[in-house]
């Protein structure tokens, strides 16, 4: 029951797996938002982490994300998807939209980055997600008309953006808006794991159009509308998924010398 495979839930995705068996893990980074829950789908063991604990404990900026994907990478995790909900910054992407994002600007400030912190340890971060795994999520997202491609913004939170914000970003070109997507990525790059989200959109954010203004209400509503589909979605890629990393981000790290040991660095 090592999973290879694991699925990070967001904000109003808190379970995934049926019949589940939990597991506690202590990180060198303390424990992760919440037990790691290991199942099947289509007899391939799977391990989920809802981001947020399973009751939304922690909020974006305190998310221990630096123990969440170290821990899921000590069970034998090595390809990770890890779906979220987004505002959208264009009048085209609406709510319900799925975007298969390609990259990511870092908004956040104050935030553990990096497991790196001696050494000249530069890992490459200029295409942020797995590019096969995006290709298997759009796949899996074909009857749901999914946007290929896009930019989502990473802003701290909690609080959503003002207008003047929400018209920046979107003057930049920038597609949807998160609180949850970085460092949850680059994390995953120095643990050379494969990473890729799928963003839900659940509004259009605050300076798209005049009568917008986001609230939670209208997040967790629009979210749990489209939670079924996501979670059928996500299980079709997960047991379709193969074992072989035929992508850059097995060997992200090689030739460096890392002033930490990864764990679990003997099962690749």
């Amino acid at each position: 029951m090592r999973p290879d495979v694991a699925v990070i839930g967001g904000s109003g995705f808190y379970t995934f797996l049926d019949d589940p068996r939990t597991v506690e893990v202590q990180t060198p980074y303390g424990p992760p938002s919440a037990p790691i829950s290991i199942g099947t789908v289509a007899g391939r063991p799977v391990a989920f982490l809802p981001r947020h604990g399973p009751h939304h404990e922690f909020p974006a900026h305190k998310v221990p994300y630096r123990a969440n994907m170290w821990a899921l990478r000590s069970l034998g995790v090595r390809q990770v998807i890890a779906p979220c909900a987004v505002g959208g910054l264009q009048l085209d992407l609406g709510p319900g939209t799925f975007v298969v994002p390609d990259q990511l600007v870092d908004r956040t400030t104050g935030r553990n980055q990096t497991y790196f912190d001696s050494g000249a340890c530069h890992v490459s971060f200029a295409d942020p997600y797995c590019p096969r795994l995006r290709a298997d999520l759009l796949d899996g997202l074909s009857g749901h008309d999914p946007v290929d491609g896009g930019v989502m913004v990473v802003i701290d939170g909690p609080r959503f953006s003002t207008r003047a914000e929400s018209r920046w970003y979107a003057d930049q070109g920038w597609a949807v808006v998160n609180m949850t997507g970085h460092p949850e990525a680059v994390l995953a790059r120095e643990l050379a794991l494969c990473y890729s989200t799928v963003a839900l959109v659940t509004d259009h954010d605050a300076g798209v159009d005049e009568a917008s203004a986001v609230s939670v209400d209208a997040v967790f509503k629009v979210f749990a509308a489209h939670t079924d589909a996501l979670k059928s979605v996500l299980a079709t890629v997960v047991s379709g998924l193969g074992t072989d990393r035929a992508c850059p981000c097995s060997r992200s790290v090689d030739g460096m010398e890392l002033p930490i040991n990864l764990p679990d660095s003997g099962h690749e």
